[in-house]
């Protein structure tokens, strides 16, 4: 599990982790594995389960995820391998001996330790100093090795470290057995080209790094994420650290439909693929925000409500002519059954008459602009105009040329 293919980009899920850190999207233990099945079956390589020393239920949870999802094979996930299973941990001997407590009954567990790098952290929060701090990484991470091959390292606020200070942090977790680097840009302070660049550095000045994954874990704090993770991508990052609606941490963390909808859409450009199975991304999406409360926002990039629904004039003449005039992915590549026309005061002639055949009533042109005129002096007064609205706008005439066709048919 730790070898990657050529061009492929690892997706670690940590929704579960991260994502229920968010203000009121806390899941119980049932709906944890519940999420933690649908994150399996939709292809993710890696679920961060929790934060075993967080909590008694919090250890629990993450062992029930191991022990079940992480052991066997999961109906419908692309892959036959269960995914990894990785507990987070302080760089602390006590997080991690509860982490490895908790993973350890998976197939592929994994330990993922941090440490903050940036001065302001190590200064304010930590209270130690540099020295201590790179003695603090060698220690911890090679405590975790000595528990499980599959160690990741995170310098926690490395997008506001001291790239010099950082190399070495880096360096030393290498050397101590980390197979995973995760480059937190932890407050979303960062911006693509700085970002991209932080990723190009590591992996031209940081001893040993050719030998691991580097991976991205990047907040939305400047609605940034997605395109923070991508740069990090383009700049070699194999692994993408994200979750399902980009719920988290204040503002959220990089969504997972959106990294992985940019790789496959656009694949000409990266050139990169993932193991996920897309025509998932919408049901696990309405789960999510089921299990945490949390309302997905209708112009959500990929699986908001609005993300493959038009009501302008223009783009529903388009559509109906050719859907990529609009789209460019189709609806159903991320399980949603269809692209909705949505009927309003922006709609035009073209939608209307799409919508009234669908509906079984054939109107000529002059008709058409008849209904036309009531449909629009409707909808400057109606928000929603359902089919029963439109019925009613019809003359008499073309609502009995309709019910004579369907008794001939009869």
């Amino acid at each position: 599990m730790h070898r990657i293919p050529e061009g492929y980009v690892r997706i670690f899920d940590t929704t579960l982790r991260d994502g229920e850190q968010c203000p009121g999207a806390t899941m119980t233990s049932i709906e944890k594995l519940e999420v933690a099945r649908a994150l399996a079956r939709l292809g993710v390589d890696v679920i961060e389960a929790g934060f075993p020393a967080a909590s008694a239920d919090d250890l629990a949870a993450v062992r029930a995820i191991a022990e079940g999802i992480g052991t066997r094979p999961i109906e419908g996930r692309p892959s036959s391998d269960p995914p990894i299973i990785c507990g987070l941990a302080r760089a602390s001997r006590g997080d991690i001996d509860r982490a490895w407590d908790a993973v350890k009954g998976a197939t592929y567990p994994r330990i993922h330790t941090f440490l903050a790098t940036s001065e302001l952290h190590m200064q304010h929060k930590l209270r130690m100093s540099p020295a201590d701090v790179l003695t603090r990484v060698s220690e911890m991470v090679a405590h975790a090795k000595g528990y499980c091959e599959d160690v990741e390292f995170s310098p926690e606020d490395a997008g506001r470290s001291e790239t010099p200070f950082l190399y070495e942090a880096l360096a030393r977790a290498i050397r101590a057995g980390a197979t995973t680097l995760n480059i937190p840009d932890t407050v979303g302070y960062t911006t693509p080209d700085e970002f991209g660049a932080l990723i190009r550095g590591i992996r031209e000045n940081v001893p040993g790094a050719d030998g691991v994954i580097l991976s991205v874990h990047c907040h939305n704090d400047l609605g940034l994420a997605t395109a923070n993770a991508l740069a990090g991508i383009l700049a070699g990052a194999r692994q993408a650290e994200v979750t399902i609606n980009g719920i988290g941490e204040r503002a959220g963390n990089t969504s997972l439909e959106e990294v992985v909808m940019t790789l496959a859409t656009r694949a000409a450009k990266f050139g990169l693929k993932t193991g996920i199975d897309t025509t998932q991304l919408f049901r696990l999406s309405r789960l999510v925000s089921t299990v945490t409360g949390m309302v997905v926002q209708p112009n959500k990039a990929i699986v908001g409500a609005n993300a493959f629904a038009h009501e302008s004039g223009i783009h529903q003449d388009g559509m109906l002519k050719h859907q990529a005039t609009y789209e460019i992915m189709r609806p159903e590549s991320v399980g949603v059954t269809q692209t909705s026309l949505v009927l309003g005061k922006h709609s035009g002639r073209a939608a209307l008459r799409h919508r009234l055949e669908q509906l079984g009533f054939a109107l000529n042109r002059e008709e058409l602009q008849h209904v036309y005129y009531g449909f629009v002096a409707l909808a400057d007064r109606k928000k929603n105009i359902y089919d029963q609205d439109l019925i009613g706008l019809l003359p008499d005439q073309i609502r009995e040329r309709r019910h004579e066709a369907v008794s001939e048919l009869d």
